[in-house]
């Protein structure tokens, strides 16, 4: 049904019609369209129409999200259609067949609750007869047969339909139909009442549409040739590569990459297996189309099999005192681990062969276990590589991946072996403690076989699938915390602890290795910048608190930093840096001097505690007061602690009687304790008979020492057990100015371990039971002879 007939129908006078609103659409006169449709308001206006005479007006909404729709979301105008159809879907939606009849101007809303509807009114089109409207029309038939031409989604019938109009408004109407516009745009030529203007946009859109459509034609012809060319390729080297072989006149030239593996393979001193597993695949290779998938995955696996230093190994340097003078000019301090090299370099200038140790290096940050590893390798003359395992969490990083898998590689270990060059490097895995597990595998478990001396002589990786022989590195691993590597790979190596630096090493550390690179990285002269020691020692004791160095770099950093601006003018001085000019070039410092409180105190006792960063010193404070026996814990408390704390209590009341405390008195009062820096949590039994005698200082008024720490783990039969951290704990002690020490008995052989610097000046009281750290606290002539019965004014203020 043509459009003419349509409008000749149509009386031109406004009419009261209901609304339907569109989303993200614009229906034209003449335009048939199925419509979707399930909001309330909407199914009201389509039962009304019914009800009527099938007229409805259909309004483009500006915002399609719009839920809710009010008169303000929507254009002003819109297509009056009669509804061809209605079918009611399963899904309670309703599909509608609407065709438009005329453009309308929406001239009043009529208000209703159950549907929108409006008066509107028939909008007049000018210019439709001109001949520049004729004009325009001829353009854009033109245009459009171009479009459905290079268009493969419009059918050739639309241009049969097109043929049927003549008149430039119902052809404009359909071009517009059948263009890939956005709403908005069409909804502007909607709304263009001159004829002419319409056909000016859909001019522009033809042209902008035609453009694209040759671009894309384009593109898919040279996509097309370039396959077509690579096919024919194809075909004709396959075809000439049969017939060669058929005659048998194949050259060199046919197979010049399996030529050049070849002549690789020679120069190699493989294992019998690996030669030939290699031959093999280069068989494979030669009987495949160079141009193929498969033999670019071939090709991969023979680049990374070749690539591996198949008997190449490093000659050692076996001069003791060439490797020493190495170690101590890298590193200060670290006796075990150098030690412990150098008993290795002993032992092979007596043997042609030994299995590579494999060293586990924990201890806390910036202590120099990473940097060790590197003085390690050129101490011994070998080739270094480093691999990183924090937050490794697939077992394919070790091992390597099958070759089925696209883009697959082999695991880190071959990969690193690939850049030492070497079958004998030092081969460092940094934090081996921070690994991890998921659905992908356990990378733990991977590097059993890798650290075992008993295996890893025949290291299998996924890609590769041959022998690869470990057993000659020396495998050094490093971590911060030991319980957290797991117990089967603690098992395979040999672990080394690395204690924090002391005072005295720190002041070293500072004057020959950071203050001399701080000083050449920011490009200062020797003579610009000099720090009095006085000044290096309050560096260290209030600008840093730190088992390592690191922060102290940055403090040196800092320093010179601070130097190189005062000497950025044309004349440069000596700073010369003294305690006193510290707050100037480094600020307030960040640390007290001592943690421990001034005096002694009833109820407070001081311990000792260990973290990953290094030593720390705990003040553990209890009050009694009138109760019903509850025992409050705070300062973020672990578990572990928490059991200490109530051990503690269970022993006091079961053996406080020779101290003057009656058993009964959790009936009587109430126990707190708690331990200072309550953001911080705290956890470990290492606190056990620090808890104990703190409760029994608050029980019976009795002071305890301030400048005596202690730690160990107490049971209900008042055993001290061993504790773990000593290094670290007593260089927390000594960082307080504590100078004595009360320590589990089973640990007399730790302490004797300790560097002798670190000893000096300590004094130590080893106890096998809590009655020995009592007797060593609370003399005889000091002890309260009382029962506690009730609690005093003074206990309960403490």
């Amino acid at each position: 049904m043509s459009l003419e007939f349509n409008e000749a129908q149509e009386t031109r006078t406004a009419e009261v019609l209901p609304v339907l609103p569109l989303r993200d659409v614009v229906v034209f006169p003449a335009m048939i369209f199925p419509l979707l449709i399930g909001r309330a308001a909407t199914l009201v206006a389509v039962e009304k129409a019914m009800l009527q005479d099938r007229r409805i007006l259909l309004v483009t909404q500006r915002d399609p999200g719009t839920e809710e729709i009010a008169p303000k979301d929507l254009f002003e105008i819109g297509v009056v259609a009669n509804i061809l159809q209605t079918l009611k879907l399963p899904n309670g939606l309703v599909k509608v067949l609407v065709e438009g009849v005329r453009r309308a101007r929406v001239g009043e809303w009529i208000p209703e609750t159950d549907c929108l509807s409006a008066f509107c009114e028939p909008l007049e089109l000018t210019g439709d007869d001109g001949p520049e409207a004729r004009a325009h029309m001829k353009v854009a038939l033109r245009g459009f047969r171009e479009y459905v031409s290079l268009n493969r989604q419009l059918p050739d019938e639309v241009l049969l339909t097109l043929s049927n109009l003549t008149d430039p408004t119902p052809v404009a109407d359909f071009v517009i139909a059948h263009l890939p516009m956005t709403a908005v745009r069409k909804q502007e030529v909607l709304e263009r009442t001159h004829v002419p203007d319409q056909f000016r946009l859909i001019n522009t859109v033809l042209d902008e549409e035609i453009e694209i459509l040759k671009i894309e034609r384009n593109i898919e012809g040279q996509v097309r040739d370039k396959i077509s060319r690579t096919q024919r390729n194809f075909f004709l080297q396959e075809q000439m590569r049969i017939i060669k072989k058929e005659l048998g006149d194949e050259t060199e030239e046919d197979f010049s990459d399996v030529i050049a593996y070849r002549k690789k393979l020679r120069k190699l001193r493989m294992p019998k297996d690996v030669r030939q597993r290699a031959e093999e695949e280069l068989e494979k290779l030669k009987g495949m189309p160079m141009m193929s998938p498969e033999a670019t995955v071939l090709k991969n696996y023979l680049d990374w099999l070749l690539a591996m230093p198949w008997g190449v190994t490093t000659q050692d340097r076996l001069d003791l005192t060439e490797a020493e003078r190495i170690l101590d000019e890298d590193h200060f301090g670290l006796r075990k681990p150098k030690e412990r090299i150098l008993e290795h370099l002993a032992v092979l200038a007596r043997v042609e062969k030994i299995r590579g140790p494999i060293l586990c290096l924990v201890g806390p940050p910036g202590v120099g276990k990473t940097s060790l590893g590197r003085s390690i390798a050129r101490a011994m003359g070998r080739n270094f590589v480093r691999i990183s395992l924090g937050g490794v969490r697939d077992e394919a990083e070790i091992r390597g991946h099958r070759r089925t898998y696209i883009g697959s590689m082999p695991g880190r270990i071959i990969q690193g072996m690939k850049r030492a060059g070497s079958m004998n490097p030092v081969f460092l895995l940094d934090e081996v403690d921070k690994m991890s597990a998921d659905f992908r595998g356990d990378p733990s478990s991977a590097l059993l076989e890798v650290l075992d001396p008993e295996q890893n002589s025949t290291f299998s990786d996924h890609y590769l699938e041959v022998d690869f022989d470990l057993s000659q590195i020396l495998f050094i691993t490093t971590a911060n915390i030991r319980h957290e590597i797991p117990i089967p790979l603690q098992d395979r190596m040999e672990i080394i602890e690395l204690h924090g630096y002391l005072h005295h090493e720190k002041m070293h550390i500072a004057k020959e290795f950071l203050l001399p690179k701080q000083m050449q990285d920011h490009g200062l002269r020797t003579d610009e910048l000099k720090i009095a020691g006085n000044a290096m020692d309050r560096i260290i004791s209030s600008y840093t608190r730190e088992s390592g160095v690191r922060e102290l770099e940055r403090m040196m950093a800092r320093v010179c930093r601070k130097v190189a601006k005062e000497n950025s003018g044309t004349t440069s001085k000596t700073i010369n840096v003294s305690p006193n000019s510290l707050h100037r070039l480094l600020g307030a410092p960040p640390h007290k001097d001592s943690q421990i409180e001034k005096g002694d105190r009833i109820g407070t006792a001081v311990g000792l505690a260990w973290t990953s960063q290094g030593g720390e010193i705990l003040n553990i404070q209890s009050a009694v007061m009138k109760g019903k026996g509850a025992i409050q814990l705070t300062g973020r408390l672990g578990d572990v602690m928490k059991e200490s704390a109530h051990a503690a209590v269970s022993f006091i009341r079961a053996h406080g009687g020779e101290w003057g405390v009656s058993p009964d008195f959790v009936a009587k009062c109430d126990v707190h304790f708690h331990i200072p820096e309550a953001a911080t949590p705290k956890d470990g039994p290492s606190a056990g008979i620090t808890l104990a005698t703190a409760l029994l200082s608050a029980l019976t008024t009795t002071p305890v020492p301030a400048d005596i720490a202690m730690t160990g783990e107490i049971t209900l039969r008042g055993h001290v057990l061993p504790i773990g951290g000593l290094a670290e704990k007593t260089m927390a002690a000594k960082r307080a100015g504590i100078r004595k020490l009360i320590l589990p008995a089973e640990n007399q052989p730790d302490w004797e371990e300790l560097d002798q610097q670190l000893r000096k000046g300590m004094n130590v009281v080893f106890a096998e039971n809590i009655q020995d750290v009592w007797r060593e606290l609370f003399p005889v002539k000091k002890r309260a002879n009382r029962a506690v019965g009730s609690v005093s004014q003074e206990g309960a203020s403490h």
